[in-house]
C-alpha cells in the first residue's frame, strides 16, 4: 500500500504527503478552532473555521520551506535529493546520500532552524507593522493566524536544536563529533544515544503530564518522544551497520555463479522455466552468449500477464549499460546506498562493460550473519 501521496515539485524536489498529515491536519485544524473560539468569542463560527484552516494551511507551507531548505542545501553539497514528505511530526528531506564532511552535515542541519527563525520574525514583525500590540491578543483572524505562525516558527526553530539525532540539532551535534573525532561513525553512534536519551524523557514527561491531566497535550509529547526513540534507534542501527561493513569490497562478496536465460524464449515460458522453479528473481540475459542485460520480477510485473506468450526475454529486459551497476573495488556500504536509492534488491558487477558477478542485499546480510557468528 501507498504510503505516500505526490503533490507537486519545489525546485525540482517532489513534494509529498505522508498518510498521517491527514490526521495531524485535520487534529490541528480542529485545536486551533477550539483555542481562536476560546480566545474571541465574538467571531462567527464561520470565521473562526476559516481561521484554522488557514493558518494549519500556511504552517505547512512553512514546514515545506524549512524542509526544502535542507534539500537545497544538500543539492549545492552535490547530494541528491529524492523528495521532501510532510508526516505527522513535521517533515523529512529524503536525501539519499550522506554528507562527505562534517562542514556539509552541519550547513545541513543547521539551514532549517534558521529558515523557521527567519519565518517566525518576518510574520511578528509583519503583524506588528499591521497594529499589533506585541504580547496582546491580536483582534482580527488575520492578524491571529500571523501571530500564530510566527510563535509556532519561532517554538519550530528552538524544538529542532534539541541535540536528538536525527533532528536538526541532533545533526549539528554529530558534526561537531565528526569535527573533533575525524569518525563519521563514531559521531553518529555517539549522536543516535543522544536522541536516544531525549526521546525517553520526552516520553516520560509526556506520559507525566498526561496523568497529571493534561490530556490530549500530554500524549502528543509522548507520541513525538516515541517517534524520536524509534527514528534514533534506526540511525544508531544503521551506524553499526556501515562500521561492520568498513572496508569491505563488493568483489569479496559478488556472486560469481549468476543464472542466465537466453533472450530469445517468450516469457510465459521463462517464468514457467526459470523463476518459479529456480525461485531467483534476478536472472542475466544472454545473445549469443554475450550477456546483454538483466531481467527481475519487477520487469515481469510490468508486462500484462495476456502479452506474455508474445513478449521475448530480449523485449523485456533492462539493457546492461542501462542498469544501474558498481565496480568490485567500490565499498560494499556504497552498493547498499545504491540498492536503497533505486528500491533494487541486486546489483550486477562491471568492470570495463564485463558482467563479473551480482551483488544482493542477500549476500550482504549472509556476510552479517557470518560474521555476528564468528564475533567479528
Amino acid at each position: 500500500m501507498r504510503t505516500d501521496f505526490a503533490i507537486g515539485r519545489v525546485f525540482g524536489v517532489q513534494i509529498a504527503l505522508h498518510v498521517s498529515w491527514f490526521a495531524i491536519a485535520f487534529l490541528l485544524v480542529f485545536s486551533l478552532s477550539q483555542r481562536f473560539q476560546e480566545l474571541h468569542a465574538e467571531w462567527s463560527g464561520t470565521a473562526v473555521w476559516i481561521t484554522a484552516a488557514a493558518t494549519a494551511l500556511f504552517f505547512f507551507v512553512t514546514l515545506v520551506l524549512h524542509e526544502l531548505s535542507h534539500a537545497l542545501v544538500a543539492r549545492s553539497r552535490g547530494l541528491p535529493v529524492r523528495s521532501i514528505s510532510l508526516f505527522a511530526v513535521g517533515g523529512v528531506a529524503e536525501i539519499e546520500k550522506e554528507a562527505d564532511d562534517p562542514g556539509t552535515e552541519f550547513w545541513m542541519g543547521i539551514s532549517g532552524p534558521l529558515v523557521s527563525l527567519a519565518i517566525g520574525i518576518g510574520c511578528l514583525a509583519s503583524a506588528h507593522a499591521l497594529g499589533w500590540v506585541i504580547l496582546t491578543e491580536p483582534l482580527s483572524p488575520a492578524l491571529a493566524a500571523i501571530v500564530w505562525l510566527g510563535y509556532i516558527n519561532l517554538s519550530l526553530a528552538a524544538f529542532n536544536m534539541i541535540p536528538a539525532f536525527p533532528m536538526d540539532g541532533g545533526r549539528i551535534l554529530r558534526a561537531a563529533l565528526w569535527r573533533l573525532t575525524g569518525d563519521s561513525a563514531r559521531a553518529t553512534r555517539a549522536a543516535a544515544r543522544a536522541g536516544q536519551v531525549v526521546a525517553v524523557g520526552f516520553m516520560l514527561l509526556g506520559l507525566g503530564q498526561f496523568l497529571a491531566g493534561a490530556g490530549f497535550g500530554g500524549l502528543w509529547i509522548g507520541f513525538i518522544g516515541w517517534f524520536l526513540l524509534s527514528a534514533a534507534g534506526s540511525s544508531y542501527g544503521q551506524a553499526s551497520l556501515k562500521e561492520s561493513l568498513r572496508g569491505i569490497r563488493v568483489a569479496e562478496v559478488m556472486r560469481r555463479d549468476y543464472q542466465v536465460v537466453d533472450g530469445h524464449i517468450n516469457l510465459e515460458e521463462f517464468v514457467e522455466r526459470y523463476m518459479m522453479r529456480q525461485g531467483s528473481r534476478c536472472f542475466m540475459v544472454a545473445r549469443k552468449g554475450w550477456v546483454v542485460g538483466l531481467i527481475t520480477l519487477r520487469e515481469v510485473k510490468a508486462i500484462p500477464r495476456a502479452r506474455w506468450p508474445y513478449t521475448t526475454v530480449d523485449d523485456a529486459m533492462q539493457p546492461l549499460d542501462h542498469v544501474t551497476s558498481v565496480s568490485p573495488q567500490a565499498p560494499l556500504n556504497e552498493s547498499l546506498e545504491l540498492m536503497g536509492r533505486d528500491d533494487l534488491s541486486q546489483l550486477p558487477v562491471l568492470e570495463e562493460g564485463r558482467l563479473l558477478g551480482v551483488i544482493s542485499r542477500g549476500e550482504v546480510l549472509q556476510l552479517l550473519k557470518d560474521r555476528a557468528a564468528l564475533q567479528m
